[in-house]
């Protein structure tokens, strides 16, 4: 087994496996490691871990020091000139007319590289505004593309729960999500109510998503017919989680009528394969709209990359 350590370099950024080597870490030290992109400063996050050495595909990096009082304070140097070249940034792209967003500046640790990132509808040619930079600032420039997921990330803010945005406190990855978790999950579809703040389909779709899924092999459909202790009857509603279902029964002048029943007390004579949501009538444009947040969050994924560590 092999000894390893978790270092996050953002606050709510991935988590990275390091050696610790002869250090005797605690959680909340800062050190600095050597990464693919140079020497970069983070903090530990995960300790007394260890791992199958077979499992690991390459040898793991190791700490290269415990950051002291001057590690710091070249830190805090960095984050100011990161402003400045922020600024200077923004006015060279409106002077070449990119259609792009300018988020962040970061420096590496060891200033070997300034990194813009940026968020733009499609590919931009950005070339001549490298070299501008890299005239003016003298190091290793790079502009890395990123989706408005990314950028809400870093600007932080609160959901429509009232607390803060799940991708600022805890959530390393985004995962897919799509417009079949909110119609499984019976969620109107509507893109101001299934939206975050980034304007993509929420995050937390996925959070109940496996219990959905699992549930919906045990229960009867919208459509289905079952036997009840009122007689036969062809299930409206579902309430997944609660596994209760909603039966449509007819009586004997031909009107209908509603019961509710627990799932375990029903027969399923015939089951149906319909979404919760197939029975109701949705708004075209609405689903329309969906449909294009949700193509809009692929092509997110395919012009962006997450950062190599």
């Amino acid at each position: 087994m092999k000894k390893i350590i978790g270092i996050r370099f953002k606050k709510t950024g991935k988590i990275y496996f390091f050696d610790p080597a002869e250090f005797n870490l605690k959680l909340g030290d800062s050190v600095i490691v050597e990464t693919t992109m140079g020497k970069e400063i983070g903090k530990v996050v995960a300790v007394n871990r260890q791992i199958d050495e077979k499992k690991l595909k390459e040898p793991l990096r190791k700490i290269l020091k415990v950051a002291d009082k001057d590690d710091l304070k070249h830190q805090e140097e960095n984050a100011k000139k990161e402003k400045e070249a922020f600024e200077t940034c923004k006015k060279k792209i409106k002077e070449h007319k990119l259609d792009m967003e300018l988020v962040e500046a970061r420096y590496l640790f060891d200033n070997s590289k300034l990194i813009f990132y940026f968020i733009s509808e499609g590919r931009i040619d950005f070339r001549d505004l490298v070299k501008d930079l890299a005239s003016i600032y003298r190091t290793r420039i790079e502009l890395r593309q990123i989706g408005v997921r990314d950028q809400i990330k870093r600007l932080g803010g609160n959901g429509i729960c009232g607390r803060e945005l799940c991708c600022c406190s805890f959530l390393n990855n985004f995962d897919t999500v799509s417009i079949k978790m909110a119609k499984e999950q019976n969620l109107s579809l509507n893109a101001a109510k299934v939206t975050g703040n980034c304007g993509r389909l929420m995050c937390c779709l996925n959070y109940e998503q496996n219990v959905y899924e699992d549930k919906m092999k045990k229960l009867p459909h919208p459509g289905a017919t079952v036997k009840t202790e009122e007689g036969e009857g062809i299930v409206d509603g579902v309430e997944v989680l609660r596994e209760i279902l909603k039966v449509k029964f007819k009586d004997e002048e031909g009107n209908n009528y509603f019961k509710k029943f627990n799932a375990s007390d029903v027969e399923v004579i015939k089951d149906s394969r319909k979404t919760i949501k197939e029975d109701e009538e949705v708004d075209p444009e609405e689903l329309k709209e969906l449909e294009k947040i949700e193509e809009m969050d692929k092509i997110d994924k395919k012009n962006t990359e997450d950062d190599e560590i």
